[in-house]
């Protein structure tokens, strides 16, 4: 099916977005859609809440999973955000699993859930999985929902790279030039993912995981993001659809392309 065609009919790419506060997830959303914005939050009904009232409401504790985060640069996506669980508890993750519940169940495909994306910060001191995120790993049913896990904030294990390589004996350039790719390179054979993956307490590991350093950065990249999303859907026309409504890898619209 041609992309145009496909926006028309379902118009929006729906993805839910679940991480603990200061997780980073507003400024990964903001590279996604191309935009420095904050975005527009409108209620379940379609209506527009007045920031000032929403900002009470956080205030107060209150959160609400239906709200809809639209940003005018790219209202070809719609976010939904749900807390990290310890911060609501019980209740927050009873919401969380109804909310993916109900949008499981609608008929219309633009009112369904395409991609979840779970935001685990690497800058926190453990680094380790908290109790919430093996609760939504093990007893979460996703069905054919794209789950995808970013680790985000992943320069934060930039300084024990260069640590580690000190310590082999490279230089202080070497070690800073090395930093990133040893990051990686040790994390993908870490504890971290062979808990995630391999792990008896994990019964639902995500389809996919993807690593993002610097995204608070102006020329931050969020291409392999986009790209790796994109590679977790079975669906073809959602990834068309969700290929064709970002606007950050112009590449990879071309080889979807050329594919189809």
């Amino acid at each position: 099916m041609d992309p145009s065609k496909i926006r028309r009919k379902i118009d929006r790419f729906r993805i839910l977005v679940i991480g603990r506060a200061n997780a980073g997830k507003t400024t990964i959303l903001q590279k996604v859609c191309n935009t420095r914005e904050n975005p527009e939050i409108y209620n379940s009904a379609g209506k527009k809440i007045d920031p000032t009232v929403l900002m009470a409401s956080t205030e107060r504790g209150e959160h609400d999973i239906e709200n809809e985060m639209v940003f005018r640069n790219n209202p070809g996506f719609v976010f939904h955000d749900s807390r990290g669980f310890e911060a609501g508890g019980e209740s927050e993750f009873d919401k969380m699993k109804a909310f993916i519940a109900s949008r499981s169940k609608e008929t219309k495909i633009k009112n369904q859930l395409h991609a979840i994306w779970y935001c685990i910060p690497m800058d926190e001191a453990s680094r380790s999985f908290t109790e919430g995120e093996i609760k939504f790993f093990s007893q979460c049913d996703t069905g054919s929902i794209a789950v995808m896990v970013l680790f985000t904030k992943f320069d934060a294990l930039y300084d024990v790279a260069y640590a580690e390589l000190k310590s082999m004996g490279k230089s202080m350039e070497e070690a800073e030039e090395l930093a990133p790719k040893h990051a990686e390179e040790s994390f993908a054979i870490g504890s971290q993912l062979k808990f995630l993956y391999h792990s008896k307490d994990i019964r639902r590991p995500p389809k996919r995981h993807i690593c993002l350093p610097n995204m608070d950065k102006d020329d931050a990249d969020c291409g392999p993001l986009i790209e790796c999303t994109a590679g977790t859907m079975d669906n073809e026309v959602l990834r068309q659809l969700f290929v064709s409504n970002q606007q950050t890898n112009l590449e990879l619209c071309m080889k979807y392309a050329v594919e189809r």
